[in-house]
């Protein structure tokens, strides 16, 4: 078949080619993209894939091309030494000491939205500074640098899946810098005995290696940077994509109103729906055959999420969006060894937001979808215009 993720039909809507892919075409080859990549697509063919990180591997990267391992984007041993590192950052206690910061921004924010005009627009007015406030804080990045932040982390996305990412090093130098001299200072303050926040950063700057010194550079800053992208775009784009279609048909809206126990399963099934990452890349370290296709050693492949998550093998009427539907797992965060570390970051700044929203903000109405987002593998909206009133 022909189904190309770059092409205009698919950009404008991703779900355009699952049904192909998942009954007739399990195992894609794509010739558009340099270097050519596979596709998996069935549920049971990405649990598999995300579970075997022996035959599937993250050694060069999660991206479409060939990379350095850097940061918790690698196998193990790496990997699990530098998750373990901020594991507890993200454990339900740091979850729970969050969440009044998380709630106090949100209405804040809110309180923003009433004092202005009545129709704005829900990306830039809520949906991108709560979660890039609340990571950047948790980072230790200045208020004053929120704006910088935001644009360095959307160009670390455009460069991981850019065909050629030379166009970005320019900026993505300055961020470097910017990033290494944050942690830098950070870590002179740990080693002379200075007092530090309790926060992510003095987390990732205090790590130690067996031998007693720092963790490397690189890889304290590949950390640091990962956590940017992973704590920011994804929950972004989550909260765009869930009210959009919670507002594409006012009934979903009003059924929230009406019972708010619905709320934790309007996250979820817009996870499903709409995972704000489509898939990610691994390296298969052995030829691989499936369906009667054989991928391969040494070549990348796309693990798509976003088709698994309509396998009707899995989910009745997958291409509807239904708040009242049985809970199964869905593949938006990954699954295994790399499943996302900030999943229950991203859920509960969904829920706090959503149920403040209600709250607050009752008979909010779309104006429009929008327009998406840039990258080609991610989903969400860069502009939503509502209306409160």
């Amino acid at each position: 078949m022909s189904w190309n993720p770059f092409s205009e039909e698919v950009m404008a809507d991703p779900a355009n080619g699952h049904d192909e892919l998942l009954s007739r075409c399990p195992v894609h080859r794509c010739d558009a993209f340099t270097p050519p990549f596979y596709t998996l697509s069935r549920y049971e063919d990405v649990d598999r894939a995300l579970r075997d990180i022996r035959t599937y591997s993250s050694q060069h990267g999660q991206g479409p091309r060939f990379s350095e391992p850097v940061g918790m984007l690698c196998d193990p041993p790496q990997h699990t030494y530098l998750r373990n590192i901020v594991q507890s950052a993200f454990t339900p206690r740091a979850m729970s000491a969050l969440r009044p910061t998380v709630e106090a921004l949100t209405h804040e924010l809110i309180d923003g939205i009433l004092a202005g005009e009545a129709e704005f627009d829900f990306h830039d007015a809520f949906a991108f500074p709560l979660p890039v406030i609340i990571i950047a804080g948790m980072l230790g990045v200045p208020t004053e640098d929120l704006e910088r932040f935001k644009h360095w982390s959307d160009i670390q996305v455009a460069a991981m899946g850019a065909e050629d990412p030379s166009q970005y090093e320019a900026e993505q130098a300055v961020f470097f810098a910017y990033m290494n001299n944050h942690l830098l200072t950070r870590r002179q303050a740990i080693a002379g005995g200075r007092q530090v926040p309790d926060d992510l950063l003095t987390l990732v700057a205090g790590a130690r290696a067996e031998n007693g010194d720092f963790v490397p550079e690189a890889d304290a800053q590949s950390v640091l940077m990962q956590l940017l992208v992973g704590g920011n775009e994804t929950t972004t784009s989550l909260m765009t994509n869930m009210l959009w279609r919670l507002l594409e048909d006012p009934a979903r809206w009003q059924s929230l109103r009406e019972d708010r126990s619905l709320v934790e399963a309007a996250v979820e099934e817009s996870l499903r729906f709409d995972p704000p990452v489509l898939g990610l890349y691994r390296d298969t370290t052995c030829p691989v055959t499936l369906h009667g296709t054989t991928i391969p050693e040494g070549v990348k492949v796309l693990v798509n999420y976003a088709a698994a998550n309509r396998d009707p093998a899995m989910f009745d009427n997958p291409d509807s969006f239904d708040l009242r539907r049985p809970r199964k797992r869905h593949m938006s965060f990954g699954l295994g060894l790399h499943m996302c570390i900030g999943a229950p970051m991203a859920r509960m700044e969904a829920e706090i937001a959503l149920h403040a929203l209600l709250d607050r903000l009752p008979n909010l109405r779309l104006i429009s979808p929008g327009t998406r987002i840039a990258p080609w593998f991610l989903w969400g909206r860069h502009t939503l215009p509502l209306a409160w009133r």
